[in-house]
């Protein structure tokens, strides 16, 4: 199984000042809608009354409707048609597979993850973590506002790699329990290709807007293979010998660029995006990209 990363290192100082850097320019290259506003916005005080909900710890206290306090004898937030309480539900793959270099696949997930859940935590968007391989094994209760970030972070430590994947059967078991459309963010690196395009797209038709990020290793986007090499297989254990040569490294990255594109077109579908990023990226850049910033397809290492 991975070694687990520590919260300090999923959010270090540094990390989190530059995020707050991020969320404060946020309106110079985002469009109306994108995760980039919602995760980087300032809530407005002139929007449109929409409803109460209760009081959940962490909401702004200056959203508090006292006068309805005062009738009902407990507290409740005023929510605003330009603020509907969106869920962002962060969804890491912990097949064997992502637990594989160093740093591994699920440690780069996981810092993109952190940083996307305290972008959201910050705004008060309500945010969930959810994991699973062959089946949905981690899901937590949806945290909201500052007050939330150390109990996001902790359950982003908790999760670790292991055992033969099936991507698609964990997504579909929490498309069942996510009944209120939201962000999907899932993070993995999409090798069981078929199957998870299909449990995806019920994602999608549920009316979740989706967010897609690659996570691969640098030699999985730039191979150097050559000659005759022994793969194993991270989940099964599975050895194959094969020749590789100039002709199978153009076959394997076309493969992988049509992988790549249909993901991009199934999340643009959903007023999201697909991102492809190298575990060598610097987190900060990963983000940038995700919430609009004007980079190349693949993050690399900066």
């Amino acid at each position: 199984m991975a070694e687990e990363v520590r919260p300090k290192a999923l959010l270090s100082p540094e990390f989190i000042g530059e995020l707050e850097a991020l969320r404060r320019s946020m309106g110079s290259f985002t469009r109306s809608g994108n995760l980039g506003e919602r995760l980087g916005r300032r809530r407005g005080t002139s929007a449109e009354f929409l409803e109460h909900r209760m009081y959940t710890p962490g909401d702004d206290l200056r959203r508090v409707d006292w006068l309805a306090y005062a009738r009902v004898g407990e507290p409740v937030t005023k929510l605003f048609r330009a603020e509907e309480d969106i869920l962002v539900r962060l969804f890491l793959d912990t097949s064997a597979s992502l637990g594989e270099g160093t740093p591994t696949k699920l440690d780069a997930a996981k810092r993109v993850a952190a940083a996307l859940g305290y972008m959201a935590l910050a705004n008060s968007e309500r945010t969930q973590v959810l994991a699973g391989a062959a089946r949905l094994h981690a899901a937590t209760e949806p945290s909201r506002g500052r007050g939330g970030v150390p109990r996001f972070l902790k359950s982003l430590e908790s999760i670790g790699a292991g055992g033969s994947g099936n991507l698609a059967q964990a997504l579909e078991e929490a498309r069942r329990s996510s009944k209120r459309p939201g962000w999907f963010v899932v993070l993995s690196d999409f090798f069981d290709a078929g199957p998870v395009l299909g449990a995806l797209r019920k994602v999608a038709r549920d009316g979740h807007d989706l967010v897609l990020v690659q996570v691969l290793a640098p030699e999985e986007l730039e191979p150097d293979f050559d000659g005759d090499v022994a793969l194993r297989d991270a989940e099964t254990g599975d050895v194959v010998e094969m020749t590789i040569d100039d002709a199978a490294i153009d076959a394997y990255r076309g493969r992988l660029a049509a992988l790549f594109a249909e993901l991009d077109e199934l999340a643009r579908q959903r007023r999201g995006r697909a991102v492809q990023i190298s575990t060598a990226a610097r987190p900060i850049e990963v983000v940038r990209s995700l919430l609009g910033a004007r980079t190349d397809r693949t993050e690399g290492s900066s």
